[in-house]
Protein backbone atom coordinates (compact mmCIF):
# COMPACT_ATOMS: atom_id res chain seq x y z
CA UNK A 1 0.00 0.00 0.00
CA UNK A 2 1.09 3.47 -0.96
CA UNK A 3 2.25 5.86 1.77
CA UNK A 4 -0.81 8.05 0.76
CA UNK A 5 -3.24 5.61 0.74
CA UNK A 6 -2.34 4.67 3.82
CA UNK A 7 -2.93 8.01 5.21
CA UNK A 8 -6.10 8.07 3.73
CA UNK A 9 -7.27 4.34 5.48
CA UNK A 10 -6.33 5.82 8.86
CA UNK A 11 -8.15 9.17 8.61
CA UNK A 12 -11.24 9.80 11.25
CA UNK A 13 -14.23 10.13 9.19
CA UNK A 14 -16.48 13.01 10.34
CA UNK A 15 -20.43 12.90 9.25
CA UNK A 16 -21.97 16.47 8.35
CA UNK A 17 -25.40 17.46 8.32
CA UNK A 18 -26.76 18.12 5.40
CA UNK A 19 -29.85 19.23 3.62
CA UNK A 20 -31.63 17.62 0.17
CA UNK A 21 -34.42 17.74 -1.95
CA UNK A 22 -36.04 14.56 -3.15
CA UNK A 23 -39.51 13.65 -4.53
CA UNK A 24 -41.83 10.55 -3.68
CA UNK A 25 -42.17 8.15 -6.56
CA UNK A 26 -46.01 8.43 -6.54
CA UNK A 27 -46.47 8.29 -10.45
CA UNK A 28 -43.04 6.19 -10.85
CA UNK A 29 -43.48 4.00 -14.20
CA UNK A 30 -41.48 3.13 -17.07
CA UNK A 31 -43.56 3.56 -20.20
CA UNK A 32 -40.27 5.31 -22.15
CA UNK A 33 -36.81 4.17 -22.76
CA UNK A 34 -34.31 6.86 -23.00
CA UNK A 35 -31.05 5.05 -21.12
CA UNK A 36 -30.46 1.39 -21.30
CA UNK A 37 -31.70 0.24 -17.99
CA UNK A 38 -35.40 1.48 -19.45
CA UNK A 39 -37.60 -1.59 -20.35
CA UNK A 40 -41.31 -0.48 -20.99
CA UNK A 41 -41.81 -4.30 -21.42
CA UNK A 42 -40.65 -4.96 -17.99
CA UNK A 43 -43.05 -4.57 -15.23
CA UNK A 44 -42.58 -2.04 -12.41
CA UNK A 45 -43.99 -2.36 -8.98
CA UNK A 46 -45.14 0.81 -7.93
CA UNK A 47 -46.08 0.50 -4.46
CA UNK A 48 -42.58 -1.06 -3.77
CA UNK A 49 -41.12 1.79 -5.50
CA UNK A 50 -42.28 4.06 -2.99
CA UNK A 51 -41.76 1.95 0.07
CA UNK A 52 -37.73 1.25 -1.16
CA UNK A 53 -37.83 5.31 -1.69
CA UNK A 54 -39.34 6.01 1.60
CA UNK A 55 -36.82 3.84 3.85
CA UNK A 56 -33.98 6.01 2.05
CA UNK A 57 -35.41 8.83 3.27
CA UNK A 58 -35.85 7.25 6.64
CA UNK A 59 -32.43 6.85 6.85
CA UNK A 60 -31.92 10.13 5.85
CA UNK A 61 -33.31 11.41 8.85
CA UNK A 62 -31.61 9.17 11.20
CA UNK A 63 -28.60 10.17 10.24
CA UNK A 64 -29.17 13.94 10.88
CA UNK A 65 -29.91 15.15 7.82
CA UNK A 66 -32.82 17.47 6.30
CA UNK A 67 -34.97 16.45 4.08
CA UNK A 68 -37.04 18.71 1.70
CA UNK A 69 -39.64 17.50 -1.08
CA UNK A 70 -40.91 18.49 -4.11
CA UNK A 71 -44.43 17.68 -5.20
CA UNK A 72 -44.04 14.67 -7.93
CA UNK A 73 -46.38 16.25 -11.21
CA UNK A 74 -48.15 13.40 -13.07
CA UNK A 75 -47.20 12.20 -16.75
CA UNK A 76 -43.13 12.80 -15.07
CA UNK A 77 -42.48 9.40 -14.16
CA UNK A 78 -38.50 10.61 -14.11
CA UNK A 79 -39.67 13.01 -11.73
CA UNK A 80 -38.11 11.21 -8.17
CA UNK A 81 -34.72 11.61 -9.75
CA UNK A 82 -34.40 14.73 -7.89
CA UNK A 83 -30.99 15.12 -8.64
CA UNK A 84 -31.54 15.54 -12.37
CA UNK A 85 -33.35 18.78 -11.20
CA UNK A 86 -30.89 21.44 -10.73
CA UNK A 87 -27.43 22.18 -9.10
CA UNK A 88 -26.90 24.15 -6.24
CA UNK A 89 -23.86 25.27 -4.51
CA UNK A 90 -23.22 28.58 -2.03
CA UNK A 91 -27.28 28.68 -2.24
CA UNK A 92 -27.24 29.43 -5.93
CA UNK A 93 -29.16 27.22 -8.15
CA UNK A 94 -28.59 26.30 -12.06
CA UNK A 95 -31.49 24.78 -13.01
CA UNK A 96 -31.43 21.89 -15.62
CA UNK A 97 -32.26 21.22 -19.31
CA UNK A 98 -33.06 18.30 -20.30
CA UNK A 99 -31.78 16.62 -23.23
CA UNK A 100 -35.16 14.31 -23.75
CA UNK A 101 -38.21 15.46 -24.91
CA UNK A 102 -39.41 12.87 -22.12
CA UNK A 103 -37.98 15.19 -19.39
CA UNK A 104 -38.09 18.18 -20.48
CA UNK A 105 -40.72 19.32 -18.00
CA UNK A 106 -38.94 18.29 -15.14
CA UNK A 107 -36.53 21.33 -15.67
CA UNK A 108 -38.96 24.10 -14.84
CA UNK A 109 -40.94 22.12 -12.24
CA UNK A 110 -37.87 22.01 -10.51
CA UNK A 111 -36.78 26.19 -10.79
CA UNK A 112 -40.85 27.05 -9.46
CA UNK A 113 -40.30 25.08 -6.37
CA UNK A 114 -36.79 26.56 -5.66
CA UNK A 115 -38.65 30.15 -6.55
CA UNK A 116 -41.43 29.43 -4.00
CA UNK A 117 -38.73 28.23 -1.33
CA UNK A 118 -37.31 31.81 -1.54
CA UNK A 119 -34.06 30.75 -2.92
CA UNK A 120 -32.54 34.27 -3.95
CA UNK A 121 -29.87 33.44 -7.25
CA UNK A 122 -31.42 31.08 -9.75
CA UNK A 123 -30.23 30.74 -13.10
CA UNK A 124 -32.33 29.27 -16.17
CA UNK A 125 -29.97 27.60 -18.22
CA UNK A 126 -28.93 28.09 -21.98
CA UNK A 127 -27.36 24.62 -22.65
CA UNK A 128 -27.79 21.46 -21.81
CA UNK A 129 -27.39 20.02 -18.33
CA UNK A 130 -28.96 17.55 -16.32
CA UNK A 131 -28.14 18.94 -12.85
CA UNK A 132 -26.11 16.68 -10.29
CA UNK A 133 -26.64 13.78 -12.87
CA UNK A 134 -23.79 15.22 -14.37
CA UNK A 135 -22.31 18.08 -11.91
CA UNK A 136 -20.46 16.58 -9.12
CA UNK A 137 -19.33 18.79 -6.50
CA UNK A 138 -15.96 17.82 -4.53
CA UNK A 139 -13.92 20.41 -2.38
CA UNK A 140 -11.90 21.92 -5.16
CA UNK A 141 -13.78 21.23 -8.87
CA UNK A 142 -16.87 20.92 -9.97
CA UNK A 143 -16.54 17.78 -12.15
CA UNK A 144 -18.91 17.52 -15.30
CA UNK A 145 -19.77 14.51 -17.32
CA UNK A 146 -20.56 14.40 -21.22
CA UNK A 147 -20.71 12.18 -24.12
CA UNK A 148 -24.37 11.28 -23.28
CA UNK A 149 -26.70 13.78 -21.71
CA UNK A 150 -24.89 17.27 -20.25
CA UNK A 151 -23.40 19.17 -23.27
CA UNK A 152 -20.05 20.98 -23.21
CA UNK A 153 -21.56 24.74 -23.20
CA UNK A 154 -23.42 23.68 -20.15
CA UNK A 155 -20.05 23.29 -18.33
CA UNK A 156 -18.98 26.21 -19.28
CA UNK A 157 -22.36 27.86 -18.32
CA UNK A 158 -21.98 26.36 -15.01
CA UNK A 159 -18.05 27.80 -14.40
CA UNK A 160 -19.71 31.14 -15.17
CA UNK A 161 -22.48 31.31 -13.15
CA UNK A 162 -20.76 29.33 -9.77
CA UNK A 163 -17.26 30.72 -10.29
CA UNK A 164 -15.65 27.46 -9.55
CA UNK A 165 -13.06 25.67 -11.82
CA UNK A 166 -15.63 22.96 -14.45
CA UNK A 167 -13.26 19.49 -15.18
CA UNK A 168 -14.95 17.95 -18.17
CA UNK A 169 -15.08 14.20 -18.10
CA UNK A 170 -16.15 12.26 -21.39
CA UNK A 171 -18.13 9.11 -20.26
CA UNK A 172 -18.25 6.20 -23.26
CA UNK A 173 -20.50 3.29 -21.64
CA UNK A 174 -24.03 4.17 -22.48
CA UNK A 175 -25.08 2.31 -19.51
CA UNK A 176 -23.36 5.00 -17.41
CA UNK A 177 -24.97 7.83 -18.90
CA UNK A 178 -24.31 10.61 -16.52
CA UNK A 179 -21.32 11.01 -14.04
CA UNK A 180 -23.23 10.21 -10.89
CA UNK A 181 -23.19 6.82 -12.43
CA UNK A 182 -19.92 6.20 -12.64
CA UNK A 183 -18.29 8.71 -9.84
CA UNK A 184 -19.49 9.26 -6.30
CA UNK A 185 -17.69 12.29 -4.15
CA UNK A 186 -17.15 10.55 -0.77
CA UNK A 187 -15.57 13.78 1.13
CA UNK A 188 -14.00 17.28 -0.03
CA UNK A 189 -11.82 15.86 -2.83
CA UNK A 190 -12.04 11.87 -1.85
CA UNK A 191 -13.97 10.06 -4.47
CA UNK A 192 -14.87 6.64 -6.25
CA UNK A 193 -15.03 5.63 -9.54
CA UNK A 194 -15.32 3.32 -12.21
CA UNK A 195 -12.35 3.37 -14.52
CA UNK A 196 -13.93 1.77 -17.26
CA UNK A 197 -16.81 4.56 -17.79
CA UNK A 198 -14.37 7.04 -18.83
CA UNK A 199 -12.23 7.79 -21.97
CA UNK A 200 -8.22 7.13 -21.73
CA UNK A 201 -7.81 10.95 -21.46
CA UNK A 202 -10.87 11.41 -18.81
CA UNK A 203 -9.17 8.74 -17.10
CA UNK A 204 -6.14 10.45 -16.99
CA UNK A 205 -7.49 13.31 -15.47
CA UNK A 206 -8.74 11.38 -12.56
CA UNK A 207 -5.76 9.33 -11.94
CA UNK A 208 -3.80 12.72 -12.20
CA UNK A 209 -6.69 14.81 -9.56
CA UNK A 210 -7.68 11.60 -7.41
CA UNK A 211 -4.59 9.20 -7.28
CA UNK A 212 -6.12 7.49 -3.89
CA UNK A 213 -9.48 7.16 -5.48
CA UNK A 214 -11.76 4.05 -4.86
CA UNK A 215 -11.87 1.82 -7.55
CA UNK A 216 -15.05 0.40 -8.54
CA UNK A 217 -14.99 -3.17 -10.53
CA UNK A 218 -17.73 -4.00 -12.99
CA UNK A 219 -19.25 -6.01 -10.86
CA UNK A 220 -19.95 -2.92 -8.27
CA UNK A 221 -20.49 -0.42 -11.27
CA UNK A 222 -23.07 -2.68 -12.56
CA UNK A 223 -25.13 -2.57 -9.54
CA UNK A 224 -25.25 1.21 -9.53
CA UNK A 225 -22.92 1.18 -6.75
CA UNK A 226 -21.01 4.73 -7.58
CA UNK A 227 -24.92 6.07 -7.32
CA UNK A 228 -23.96 6.75 -3.79
CA UNK A 229 -24.35 9.83 -1.64
CA UNK A 230 -21.80 10.40 1.51
CA UNK A 231 -22.27 12.68 4.28
CA UNK A 232 -17.81 12.46 4.80
CA UNK A 233 -18.66 9.25 7.33
CA UNK A 234 -21.75 7.29 6.08
CA UNK A 235 -21.72 6.61 2.38
CA UNK A 236 -25.19 5.28 1.91
CA UNK A 237 -25.30 3.00 -1.69
CA UNK A 238 -27.01 -0.06 -3.25
CA UNK A 239 -27.07 -3.08 -1.29
CA UNK A 240 -25.48 -5.43 -3.89
CA UNK A 241 -22.01 -3.24 -4.19
CA UNK A 242 -20.54 -5.19 -1.37
CA UNK A 243 -16.97 -4.88 -2.54
CA UNK A 244 -17.51 -0.81 -2.60
CA UNK A 245 -18.31 -1.55 0.91
CA UNK A 246 -15.89 -3.32 2.08
CA UNK A 247 -13.12 -0.54 0.66
CA UNK A 248 -14.93 1.98 1.56
CA UNK A 249 -15.01 0.04 5.60
CA UNK A 250 -11.13 0.03 4.97
CA UNK A 251 -10.66 3.38 4.46
CA UNK A 252 -12.81 4.55 7.48
CA UNK A 253 -15.99 5.16 6.00
CA UNK A 254 -19.69 3.44 7.09
CA UNK A 255 -21.13 2.19 4.13
CA UNK A 256 -24.99 1.91 4.49
CA UNK A 257 -26.62 -0.40 1.94
CA UNK A 258 -30.03 -0.06 0.31
CA UNK A 259 -32.51 -1.38 -1.83
CA UNK A 260 -33.94 0.73 -4.23
CA UNK A 261 -34.27 -2.03 -7.37
CA UNK A 262 -37.16 -0.66 -8.75
CA UNK A 263 -36.60 2.96 -9.33
CA UNK A 264 -32.82 1.05 -11.10
CA UNK A 265 -35.51 0.24 -13.97
CA UNK A 266 -35.39 3.46 -14.52
CA UNK A 267 -31.80 3.70 -14.48
CA UNK A 268 -31.51 5.64 -10.82
CA UNK A 269 -30.69 4.81 -7.47
CA UNK A 270 -29.06 6.28 -4.34
CA UNK A 271 -27.48 9.57 -5.82
CA UNK A 272 -30.36 9.96 -8.56
CA UNK A 273 -32.84 10.54 -5.53
CA UNK A 274 -30.88 13.12 -3.74
CA UNK A 275 -30.40 16.79 -4.61
CA UNK A 276 -28.10 18.43 -2.10
CA UNK A 277 -28.90 21.76 -1.79
CA UNK A 278 -25.69 23.32 0.01
CA UNK A 279 -25.99 26.64 1.47
CA UNK A 280 -23.14 28.70 1.45
CA UNK A 281 -20.66 27.71 2.76
CA UNK A 282 -20.42 28.61 7.40
CA UNK A 283 -18.80 27.06 10.25
CA UNK A 284 -18.75 23.18 10.24
CA UNK A 285 -21.12 21.00 12.33
CA UNK A 286 -21.09 17.39 12.95
CA UNK A 287 -24.39 15.31 12.49
CA UNK A 288 -25.30 12.53 15.05
CA UNK A 289 -24.14 9.09 14.60
CA UNK A 290 -26.45 6.71 12.73
CA UNK A 291 -28.05 4.40 15.29
CA UNK A 292 -28.57 0.90 14.81
CA UNK A 293 -31.27 -1.15 16.82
Amino acid sequence: MSEPASRAHRRARTARPRRYLMCRPTHFEVSYSINPWMDPAKPVDAALAVAQWERLRALYGDLGHQVELIDPIPGLPDMVYAANGATVIDGKVLGARFRNAQRTAEGPAYLDWFRAAGHPTLHDPQHINEGEGDFLVTGSWILAGRGFRSAPEGHAEAQEFFGRPVIGLELTDPRYYHLDTALAVLDHDEVMYNPAAFTPGSLAVLRRLFPDAVLADPADAAVFGLNAVSDGRHVVLPEAATGLAAQLRARGFEPLGVDLSELLKGGGSVKCCTLELRAAAGPETTARPHERA
